[in-house]
């Protein structure tokens, strides 16, 4: 009676395990982030208002001690209680101490950025309020972050499981950061040069203190970059994940970065040449920015291009098909934008924006996709490899799908007409809107969905013509006789009955093979006999061939 219950605790033992391990280093992660709030905010106090830090608001005064003085003694027993238990190697092996590290590794650099690099940022942009509270908050979660740093890094107690997720994820956002605040510090300056006021300046300040703060930000985010894509070397990583992250960010974010700003820019001088109905400082307001996104966006673009280039397949091929995609999406809501200003037209309306910029922010969104999806895509070229037939199912599965909510959005729109007041909008004001985006993506899903119906016929072995051939099979083969008789009854449709032979393993013989020797064959009753090996052959029966004595 005994040995059920000896296999049922070894059974449970490893949920075990990991269920301790769940709660021990949840329960550790709250309790650092508790301390580390609680001591940040002393800090923040003696940083604001030295020699006065019991004065003012006395709840908060509160809550900080009570963090840091309750959080950070429990924090520190379940610290030492993890720490112990990691001198065995199968805790240090175990997936739940590699999401511990990587969560706390980033939480504790986006907040350590987010507050610290903030408030320098805030100094030097001429603030004189609270950025000296948010410095004592950057400065704890700095020391958490190095904390974790070097716990990730310990030879003896640092993780095995997930070991590179944190340099990936702070590469990530390093670059996020950085590319944002440096489109914004080159947007300030193309203001000053073309004489537009933007939005970035505040208000009464002088506009070298906007500069100056998104400068702060972008060399906090370029040494946040640096550090792990150079010094950790996330740039030398082959893992799936920083594959992803490489495409996905890299090259795909920058990539939409730049069309985005290239497709403003044309936007823009579009209007200026053909339609003035604005100031011209109105019409350029949004250039500045939109050159600068354009301009960085572009160098971030080709510089992680040509990383991902150097990466083995299928890496340089993902990266060229994400570009496609997006190129392909910015040409597809352009020829929609298009449709929609081209109804416009039709409806008679009192008032409401010029059809006009409609017609230019399509046709700028066209332009700019257009002609990269095609550079990218090759609509000329075979599509036979594996990456872009998976490709063209994600491109009709998605433009299906939208397709599939914009005819709910029009079928909602004519029965609101139907059943409105009168004196609304017209129907096709309601509809010319999701009218465009239908029409652009069902091109998108007729022409992906006829490429990929092209690429799996080519892809398909030759195989006879459905209802060729007998109409009664009798095989006799190895292990595969299953498989080969499916194949047979699939494409003749014939009646196929298996013999299998005694201790034969399934031949080299493929479905084709057989289902070519059949072709032809002028019996209605033939016997296939399928191996040893390779051989094969058709013996034809007469209507009559099974007699019983």
């Amino acid at each position: 009676m005994s040995a059920p219950d000896a296999g049922g605790s070894r059974a449970t033992a490893p949920a075990l395990g990991t269920l301790r391990r769940l709660i021990l280093y949840l329960l550790l992660f709250v309790l650092i982030a508790l301390a580390a709030s609680g001591v940040g905010g002393l800090l923040g106090r003696l940083f604001a208002a030295s020699g006065t830090i019991a004065s003012g608001d006395t709840s908060s005064l509160a809550l900080s001690l009570a963090l840091a003085l309750v959080g950070g003694p429990l924090g520190a027993v379940a610290y030492l209680a993890s720490w112990r238990l990691l001198a065995d190697p199968a805790e240090r092996r175990a997936t739940a101490w590699g999401i511990y590290v990587s969560a706390m590794y980033l939480a504790s650099l986006l907040t350590a950025v987010s507050l610290g690099i903030g408030a320098l940022a805030a100094a030097a942009g001429g603030d004189t309020g609270s950025w000296r509270s948010s410095l004592g908050h950057g400065l704890v979660w700095t020391g958490v972050w190095v904390w974790h740093r070097w716990i990730l890094h310990h030879r003896g107690r640092g993780p095995v499981a997930l070991a590179k997720v944190p340099h990936v994820l702070g590469t990530a956002v390093g670059l996020v950061i950085g590319l944002g605040a440096a489109i914004g510090v080159l947007a300030v300056l193309f203001e000053q040069a073309t004489g537009t006021d933007g939005e970035l300046a505040a208000v009464g300040a002088p506009w070298w203190r906007a500069a100056l703060g998104l400068l702060v930000w972008t060399a906090g985010g370029i040494l946040v970059w640096w550090w792990h894509w150079v010094r950790e070397g996330t740039r030398e990583l082959r893992t799936r994940l920083a594959a992803v992250g490489l495409v996905a960010l890299g090259v795909a974010g920058s990539a939409m970065v730049a069309l985005g700003g290239a497709g403003v820019l044309l936007y823009v001088l579009l209007r200026l040449a053909l339609e003035r109905t604005d100031p011209v400082p109105v019409l350029l307001d949004p250039a500045p920015e939109a050159l600068a996104a354009a301009l960085l966006g572009t160098l971030s673009w080709l510089y992680h291009a040509r990383v991902a280039g150097t990466r083995p397949e299928p890496v340089p091929a993902a990266a060229g098909l994400a570009v496609s995609g997006i190129a392909l999406a910015a040409a597809a809501s352009g020829l929609g934008v298009v449709v929609n200003a081209a109804l416009a037209t039709a409806t008679t309306r009192l008032g409401g924006t010029d059809p006009t910029e409609l017609l230019l922010a399509g046709l700028s969104s066209l332009a700019i996709g257009g002609p990269l999806w095609w550079f990218t895509w090759h609509p000329t070229r075979p599509a036979d490899p594996q990456g872009r037939r998976i490709y063209l199912v994600l491109v009709f599965g998605a433009s299906a799908v939208i397709a599939l909510v914009t005819l709910l959005v029009i079928g909602f729109r004519v029965f609101e007409f139907m059943l409105g007041e009168a004196g609304g909008d017209g129907l096709l004001e309601r509809v010319r809107a999701p009218l465009g985006l239908l029409v652009a993506t069902g091109l998108v899903a007729g022409y992906h969905f006829a490429l990929w119906r092209h690429a799996r016929t080519a892809a398909e072995p030759a195989l006879p013509a459905a209802g060729r051939g007998p109409g009664e099979v009798v095989l006799v083969a190895g292990a595969d006789a299953d498989e080969l008789a499916a194949a047979i009854r699939a494409h003749t449709g014939a009646v196929v009955t298996v013999l299998r032979r005694h201790g034969e393993p399934g031949g080299p013989l493929s479905p084709g093979q057989l289902l070519g020797i059949l072709e032809g064959v002028a019996a209605e009753r033939v016997l296939l006999l399928a191996g040893p090996a390779e051989r094969l052959e058709v013996i034809e029966l007469a209507a009559d061939a099974v007699r019983r004595a």
